[in-house]
C-alpha cells in the first residue's frame, strides 16, 4: 500500500498525511527544507515499501497552512514542533529524515525527545546539512531584497523553475523562506549528541558546503554513525536521487528495527 502525501493533507495539520498507513510497521517522518513543506516529499509514498509510512512535516505559513503565521524564532518553533510530533506518535517504531533546515529541526527534536525520556527514533537521516562546516544564514540575509533572494534560490535550485517568474507564487514562497532563514540564523551548534544512529546524505557539488569535510562532523554526534552517502549534484541532489536515498534509508530501517526488537 502506498500513500500520496499531497492528496491527504489536512489544513492546520503538522503531518501529511495526517494519519499514517494503518498497516505500516515503521513510520518515517520527513522534514523539508527552508521555505517549503510536505510537497517536496510528494513522490516518496510511491518509492517507499508499503510497510514504511511516510508523513511529511509542514510548518505554519506555507501550503495548506499559509493562513497561519510563520515562526520567526527558533525556540518557539521547536517547542511547538516537539509537542505536535510527540502527540502524534504511537507504539510503532519511527525514524526522522530531514533535508537542510529539516535536518536541523529533526536533529534538535531528537535531542529533546531523548532528553524527555520518550522513545527516540530508530535513526536520523540527515541530508544537505551538517552541524559544522555548512552555510549558516544571517538575520540580515533573511531580509534581503526580493530580487536578490530570488536570484539566490535560483542558484540553489530550491523551487520549480515556473515559480521564479510568477509573482503570485513568489508571494507565497518568499515570506515563508524569510521566516525560515531568520529561524536558521539563530541556530547555535553546542556539540550536543543523540543516542540513535545517524546516516548522512549530500550532494558532491553542494554550494552550501563551506568545508569539504563538513559531513564528517556527524561522526562524533552519535555512538553509531552509519556513514555518509554522496551523490552527484548540488544542494538539491535529492530531487534526482530520491530512489537511491529512500532505498538506503529503508535498508537501515529494516536492520535497525530487527536489532531493536521494537
Amino acid at each position: 500500500m502506498t500513500m500520496q502525501i499531497e492528496t491527504t493533507s489536512t489544513a492546520g495539520s503538522w503531518l501529511h498525511p495526517a494519519e499514517p498507513a494503518p498497516d505500516a510497521r515503521i513510520r518515517l517522518i520527513l522534514f523539508p527544507h527552508a521555505g517549503s513543506g510536505a510537497i517536496i516529499y510528494r513522490d516518496w509514498g510511491t518509492l517507499l515499501p508499503g510497510d514504511v509510512a511516510p508523513q511529511a512535516v509542514t510548518l505554519p505559513g506555507r501550503h495548506n497552512r499559509r493562513d497561519e503565521s510563520s515562526y520567526g524564532t527558533w525556540e518557539p518553533l521547536m517547542d511547538a514542533l516537539h509537542e505536535a510530533v510527540v502527540r502524534e506518535l504511537d507504539d510503532r517504531p519511527y525514524a526522522f529524515f530531514g533535508h537542510c533546515m529539516g535536518a536541523q529541526l529533526a536533529y534538535q527534536l531528537t535531542q529533546r525527545i531523548e532528553a524527555a525520556g520518550d522513545p527516540g527514533p530508530l535513526m536520523l537521516g540527515m541530508s544537505g546539512w551538517a552541524p559544522r562546516g555548512f552555510f549558516v544564514p544571517t538575520e540580515q540575509q533573511s531580509r534581503m531584497p526580493e530580487p536578490e533572494m530570488v536570484e539566490w534560490i535560483k542558484k540553489l535550485g530550491s523551487f520549480p523553475a515556473e515559480i521564479y517568474d510568477n509573482p503570485q507564487m513568489l508571494a507565497l514562497v518568499v515570506p515563508a523562506l524569510r521566516a525560515d532563514l531568520a529561524v536558521c540564523s539563530q541556530y547555535v551548534d553546542d556539540g550536543a549528541t543523540v543516542r540513535c544512529p545517524i546516516a548522512s546524505y549530500g550532494g558532491a557539488a553542494d554550494p552550501l558546503m563551506e568545508q569539504p569535510d563538513a559531513m564528517d562532523s556527524w561522526r562524533d554526534r552519535t555512538p553509531r554513525y552509519l556513514g555518509n552517502s554522496e551523490y552527484p549534484g548540488g544542494h538539491f541532489y535529492i530531487d534526482s536521487h530520491a530512489l537511491s536515498v529512500t532505498s538506503d534509508v529503508v535498508r537501515h530501517l529494516y536492520r535497525l528495527e530487527a536489532a531493536s526488537g521494537r
